[in-house]
């Protein structure tokens, strides 16, 4: 990149758009790089909230959390150019930065929580109670730790929210969407319509003969546009990761079954059982109940008796790891069918019963040992990467063309001799040697012949590119695409003789003709669809069709072109239905549900907005930048 700037600047030219670029830069740093220095905060806090800092490393935790979370949700990893591609990095920040605003006010209201209030805030959460009902201290440890957080971080992040909810709460407390909104929306989305609809299609424009040349040759210089042949660029490109360099046959038994034994409790099946369970509040209740259950009485009948339902004694088919250590200790030893003995926990006292065995399935190497060795070479191969991709950049460095580097460090670089900004080759089809997920043919269309390129990130490795030649986009003659240029024209012909067609059938209809009359007489079929709603997609309807019938009239007619023009539908509305708003119904009250959220969070909005702007916020984009991933 320095070669090719200083390459740049050595005419007059080069040197007016250098100190043109080089002073926006100084203007850009002024403004976002380095605002530390202006807005009176340092390197490593991310914003500024009144007297509220962010730091770079607290930032970098909720991020963090949050990409984990998403990623859970996904099945996945996310990658940091995919959380940037999703908006994931802005929303978090802007997240981050409303809630520490809310955090300011509460300090300057006098907000406050006890640890009572807390601890009775916590307790009461649903997402933290056990099968009895009650609050589960293994439970909530288990959940907190699932989402990274350590009982002291979580409490606090708790009394903050507890903070944050009495200043929301108050702001949207009384806010009701008023009647005639829910009415208009109720109609809006529930009204239904029917109609009867004919499809006309190139059997209906009847035949049409070949252009003649002159014809042909007047359409094609009205829409020579069309028809230009795009830029094509000329480009050599070189990858280097873990995934091609990875040999994961030349790992050895040895290696892949050391990996395998450090890992068999995870890659095979637990053992899974069948358990209930009831909860007791001391040791002499839970044994009086044993004696009851060996004596005869059922699982579900002292349920029963207990005021327990079934689904809240069954703890389902489980996993010796998904309970308590005391309860899954004495669970798993049990034979099926027998009552265990009085197991103490931190809550209680319970019993269990196992009404089913499900053996777990031991890990079989010779099954995995290829998957092993793939990740073993994969992760050694990482090593590698990182060794090649300082040699390439020492080669690129001394003036190395990406093909010539390659050679030398004995790689393969793919050259492609002509391709457009669509990934297509001059015949159109796409460009086979582009591995799949590579952007690097839109990076060639933003550079130019000769100039050293920054290597694309690309399946935990590196792409390194150069444009060797660029085709401009030129005008074709006729001769070039003539076929396509006559199957264009032949294309239009039938849209223009159909847009004719149904136009005079809906002058007809709408004289007082019948649709079935006007189908029969062009050898088309009348067709149907009724009870229909705005979002609905019946069966061989278009969306345009449904589109175009809730903006007609009952009884009135109309017509829409599908696929380009190729086929257009005559259409009539036979039946509206408006229909009547019941308050009381699930679809109305969920309906005001979802409004009285919406109203909230427009009134928060706003009041966090200009919170932020009385109280100050600032931003250091190049530490949010940093924790982002944006200078990887």
């Amino acid at each position: 990149m320095l070669r090719g700037m200083r390459k740049a600047s050595s005419n007059w030219l080069g040197k007016t758009i250098m100190a043109i670029v080089m002073g926006v830069l100084i203007i850009s740093f002024g403004i976002w790089g380095i605002a530390d220095i202006f807005k009176g905060f340092g390197q490593s806090t991310v914003a500024k909230i009144g007297s509220t800092e962010i730091s770079l490393n607290e930032f970098r935790q909720i991020y963090t959390d949050r990409l984990q979370q998403i990623s859970r949700q996904f099945g996945r990893p996310l990658t940091p150019d995919q959380a940037r591609a999703f908006g994931i990095d802005r929303q978090v920040l802007q997240q981050t930065i409303a809630e520490a605003a809310l955090d300011e006010e509460a300090r300057r209201l006098g907000l406050g929580q006890t640890d009572d209030q807390i601890r009775q805030v916590i307790m009461n959460d649903p997402n933290f109670k056990g099968v009895g009902g009650n609050f589960d201290a293994n439970r909530f440890q288990a959940v907190i730790r699932n989402f990274g957080y350590t009982e002291q971080r979580y409490v606090a992040e708790q009394r903050k929210v507890s903070l944050r909810r009495q200043i929301t709460g108050t702001i949207g407390a009384g806010l009701e969407p008023p009647k005639a909104m829910i009415d208009a929306l109720t109609r809006f989305q529930n009204e239904q319509r029917s109609i009867e609809f004919v499809k006309l299609d190139a059997a209906q424009a009847g035949t049409i003969d070949a252009p003649s040349p002159e014809a042909l040759a007047t359409y094609f210089e009205d829409h020579k546009v069309q028809f230009r042949a795009p830029e094509y660029r000329k480009i050599a490109f070189v990858v280097i990761s873990p995934e091609d360099i990875g040999k994961w046959t030349e790992v050895s038994d040895e290696d892949a079954r050391k990996v395998f034994e450090q890992r068999k409790d995870r890659l095979g099946t637990p053992e899974k059982r069948q358990i209930q369970q009831i909860v007791f509040p001391n040791v002499a209740d839970a044994q009086a109940a044993r004696e009851r259950l060996v004596g005869g009485l059922s699982f579900e009948d002292l349920g029963k008796e207990r005021g327990l339902s079934a689904s809240d004694i069954d703890l389902g088919l489980v996993t010796k790891s998904s309970l308590t250590p005391a309860v899954g200790d004495a669970a798993f030893a049990l034979p099926v069918g027998e009552i265990s003995q009085p197991i103490q926990g931190a809550l209680g006292t319970s019993i269990v019963r196992v009404d089913k065995i499900e053996p777990g399935k031991e890990a079989d190497y010779a099954s995995l040992a290829g998957d092993i060795k793939r990740e073993i070479a994969t992760e050694r191969a990482r090593v590698k990467v990182a060794d090649l991709r300082d040699k390439m950049e020492d080669e690129r460095g001394g003036g190395s063309s990406v093909i010539d580097a390659a050679q030398k460090l004995g790689l393969t670089a793919v050259t492609i001799d002509a391709v457009d900004r669509s990934g297509r080759a001059p015949n159109g089809e796409p460009v086979a040697s582009i591995p799949q997920g590579l952007d690097v043919v839109s990076q060639a269309f933003n550079t130019d012949v000769g100039v050293d390129n920054d290597a694309i990130s690309f399946k935990g490795g590196y792409v390194w590119y150069d444009v060797l030649a660029i085709t401009p986009s030129r005008d074709r003659n006729l001769d070039e695409v003539r076929d396509q240029v006559e199957a264009r024209w032949r294309q239009d012909q039938i849209a223009a003789r159909l847009k004719a067609k149904a136009t005079e059938m809906v002058q007809k209809l709408e004289a007082g003709g019948k649709l079935a009359d006007e189908a029969a007489a062009v050898g088309a079929k009348v067709e149907t669809a009724t009870g229909f709603k705005r979002d609905d997609s019946p069966a061989g309807v278009p969306a345009t069709l449904v589109s175009a019938a809730f903006r007609t009239a009952k009884d009135g007619v109309g017509q829409t072109a599908v696929s380009g023009g190729s086929e257009v539908i005559v259409f009539r509305v036979t039946d509206i239905v408006d229909p009547a708003v019941d308050a009381a119904s699930d679809a109305v009250k969920k309906l005001k549900e979802s409004l009285d959220r919406a109203l909230t969070e427009e009134q928060v909005a706003s009041y966090v907005n200009k919170l932020e702007t009385d109280i100050g916020t600032t931003i250091n984009q190049a530490a949010f930048a940093q924790v982002t991933g944006v200078n990887q």
